[in-house]
């Protein structure tokens, strides 16, 4: 037997049996939607922070972006699937709502934020209040034995 025949049908074996025992107890194990991967980024010129989502799939127009003092909130959500007919063997794809809340290492004057989007990436870019000054690390000797 290949492993294939293995584990075929594990994944769907699993969300039955999610199913089944979070109808037994009272609750609902299914989950709800997604949180997106985002990097954030400082540029010194002129000074921003940029902030990249992974967002493919998803109309731009149905993207919310809010921010309130360091804080960037992004919302929104994927369709699910179009097909009710097809029988999937492999579901990865995080489908529904998120909200996903950034926390940002400076001050930044939201009214002037720039979004993009592209190829399923949106950056915004955020210009900073204050410049980020870059702290020099002190050196240290590894020869020291003090």
């Amino acid at each position: 037997m290949s492993d294939r025949d293995l584990f075929a049908n594990f994944e769907r074996m699993r969300r039955e049996m999610d199913q089944l025992f979070g109808d037994v107890f009272g609750m609902s194990r299914r989950r709800t939607g997604f949180m997106p991967a985002v990097d954030v980024a400082y540029a010194p010129d002129p000074p921003r922070a940029i902030v990249t989502a992974e967002l493919a799939g998803i109309d731009p127009a149905e993207i919310e972006i809010e921010i309130e003092g360091r804080k960037l909130l992004l919302s929104g959500g994927r369709r699910a699937a179009e097909s009710r007919t097809d029988v999937y063997q492999q579901v990865e794809i995080a489908r529904g709502p998120f909200r996903r809340v950034v926390e940002l290492g400076a001050d930044v004057r939201g009214q002037d934020a720039k979004a993009s989007y592209e190829d399923g990436m949106l950056r915004i870019e955020l210009p900073l209040v204050h410049e980020i000054s870059a702290r020099p690390v002190p050196a240290t000797r590894l020869d020291d034995d003090t």
